[in-house]
C-alpha cells in the first residue's frame, strides 16, 4: 500500500531546503530517492522541492504582502508569468506578427485561407514595397512563406475586431415583364462555366431611401468569382442596360447569361429586349430568397459594403469618386485576391452536411485552368496580369476611397429631406 498523502507531504518538506541548496548531481539522487518511496513522477517532484516554502503571504496593516526566500518580491501577475519559461521558443515572433497585421490590413483583412496564398504569390512585391514599408526581413519573408493558414488566423484573432454595419433594402416590384423571364432557383452543370453571371445593385442610400442617390451595379461570374462593379448616377433603366453592356465588352470571355432578382431595375423592357437581341440568357431568382442569387450577394457586402460603407452618395463628384474606386477595385479583385469556393458536401452519419472546399484561387487562375477559355482570352489573361503591380494597384485603391468619404465629409453632418433632418451616412 502507498504513502498517505500527508506522509507525502512531508518528506516533501524535509527534503525542500536540501534540494534547493543541492548540486545537479545531488538534486537527481535526491529525486531518484523520493521518486522510488513516494511514487511520484521526476518532475513533479522537482517542481514541488524546488517550491516549498520558497515564499509566504503575510498580512501587515491589513495589507497582503508576498516575501520570497531568494529574490525580489514579486506581484501576482509575475508569479503567473515565468522568466525562462521551458519548452520550445516561439516560431512566429512579435516582429513577424507586426509584418503579418500590417499585410492583412493593407489587402482588407481576409481570413487566413485568403491570406497566405495571396501572400505567396505577391512577396516579391511586398518585399520591394517602399510605401507602404512592410519591414519584411530575410527571417521574416521565410516565415511568411511557410505559414499556415490557420496558424495565421490564430496569430491574428486579436486584431479582428470589426462592425458590421446594415443598409437599407431599396429593392422594388417588377413589372408584368416577369411571365416572359424564367425562375432559376440552381445552376445545371452545363452553366457552371465561365460567363453566367448573378447581377444586383446596392444603394448608396445611407439611412434613408428619399431622393436621388448613386447606385453601385454588381455583377459576379458563377464559375470563376470574376466581379465587375458599375457606379450608377441614379436608378434609370438606361444606365442599368448600359452598364450590361459596358460589363460585357469589358470581361475577356463570353456573357452567356444574367440571372437577377425581381427588382424593376432589371425586370424591364430595355434590358429583356437586349437580352433577347444579343442571344444572352435572362434569368431571375424566386421573391423575397436572396439565397437565390447568394454569389453576388457576398460579393456586395464584402467588395462594395467593405470598401465604400454605408454612407450616402448623392452628388456628381461622388458619382466620379465612385468610379474611380472600382476602376482600380475590380483588376485589384480579380487578378490579385484569392477566394474560395466550395467544391462538394457529403453527408454525416447524424443528417448534417459537411462542406468541402477548394484551395484559395484567384479569378483569373481559375479561367486559365479552365477548359472552357479559348487560348486567346487566357493570353489576354496573362498579359493584363503582367502589367500590373498589387501593391501600387491597392495604393492607387486606397486614395480612391480616401477621396470618396473625403467628399461625403464636406457636405456636412446633417441633411434637410422633405423637411426632415437626418444625419448623413
Amino acid at each position: 500500500m502507498g504513502l498517505s498523502l500527508k506522509t507525502r507531504k512531508e518528506l516533501i518538506q524535509e527534503h525542500s531546503q536540501r534540494y534547493q541548496r543541492a548540486s545537479k548531481k545531488e538534486k537527481g539522487k535526491i529525486l531518484d530517492e523520493l521518486s522510488g518511496a513516494t511514487g511520484l513522477n521526476r518532475d513533479y517532484l522537482a517542481w514541488k522541492l524546488s517550491r516549498y516554502k520558497s515564499s509566504t503571504w503575510v498580512t501587515i496593516n491589513g495589507k497582503r504582502v508576498h516575501f520570497v526566500a531568494e529574490g525580489k518580491p514579486r506581484s501576482g501577475r509575475d508569479r503567473r508569468k515565468r522568466e525562462n519559461p521551458g519548452g520550445r521558443p516561439r516560431k512566429y515572433h512579435d516582429a513577424f506578427i507586426t509584418v503579418l497585421t500590417k499585410i492583412w490590413e493593407f489587402i482588407d483583412q481576409p481570413c487566413g485561407a485568403r491570406l497566405v496564398p495571396f501572400i505567396r504569390e505577391t512577396i516579391d512585391f511586398l518585399e520591394a514595397s517602399e510605401e507602404p514599408n512592410f519591414g519584411i526581413t530575410k527571417d521574416i519573408r521565410h516565415l511568411l512563406l511557410e505559414i499556415s493558414d490557420s496558424h495565421a488566423d490564430r496569430l491574428l484573432r486579436p486584431a479582428r475586431n470589426r462592425m458590421a454595419l446594415r443598409g437599407a433594402s431599396c429593392t422594388t416590384r417588377g413589372p408584368l415583364l416577369k411571365s416572359h423571364i424564367p425562375v432559376r432557383t440552381f445552376f445545371a452543370w452545363d452553366e457552371r462555366k465561365p460567363g453566367f453571371f448573378e447581377i444586383d445593385r446596392v444603394a448608396h442610400c445611407g439611412i434613408h431611401t428619399k431622393g436621388a442617390f448613386c447606385w453601385t451595379l454588381s455583377s459576379t461570374d458563377v464559375y470563376s468569382g470574376w466581379i465587375e462593379l458599375r457606379a450608377l448616377l441614379n436608378n434609370a433603366h438606361r444606365w442599368v442596360k448600359e452598364a450590361l453592356i459596358d460589363i460585357r465588352q469589358t470581361i475577356p470571355f463570353p456573357l452567356y447569361g444574367i440571372d437577377s432578382d425581381n427588382g424593376g431595375e432589371f425586370i424591364n423592357t430595355q434590358v429583356l429586349l437586349w437580352c433577347q437581341q444579343e442571344q444572352i440568357q435572362f434569368t431571375r431568382g424566386r421573391p423575397y430568397r436572396k439565397n437565390d442569387n447568394c454569389f453576388v450577394e457576398q460579393k456586395n457586402g464584402d467588395r462594395v459594403r467593405k470598401m465604400v460603407g454605408y454612407y450616402r452618395y448623392d452628388t456628381e463628384a461622388e458619382w466620379e469618386a465612385l468610379r474611380e474606386v472600382y476602376r482600380y477595385l475590380n483588376p485589384f479583385t480579380n487578378y490579385w485576391q484569392p477566394s474560395i469556393k466550395i467544391s462538394g458536401k457529403t453527408k454525416c452519419e447524424n443528417g448534417r452536411y459537411r462542406k468541402h472546399y477548394e484551395a484559395a484561387k484567384t479569378p483569373c487562375q481559375r479561367l486559365l485552368e479552365s477548359s472552357w477559355i479559348s487560348e486567346a482570352c487566357k493570353e489576354r489573361l496573362r498579359r493584363e496580369k503582367a502589367q500590373q503591380n498589387p501593391i501600387e494597384l491597392k495604393k492607387a485603391l486606397d486614395r480612391a476611397i480616401d477621396r470618396l468619404l473625403q467628399l461625403h465629409q464636406k457636405k456636412g453632418d446633417t441633411a434637410v429631406v422633405d423637411g426632415t433632418v437626418s444625419a448623413r451616412f
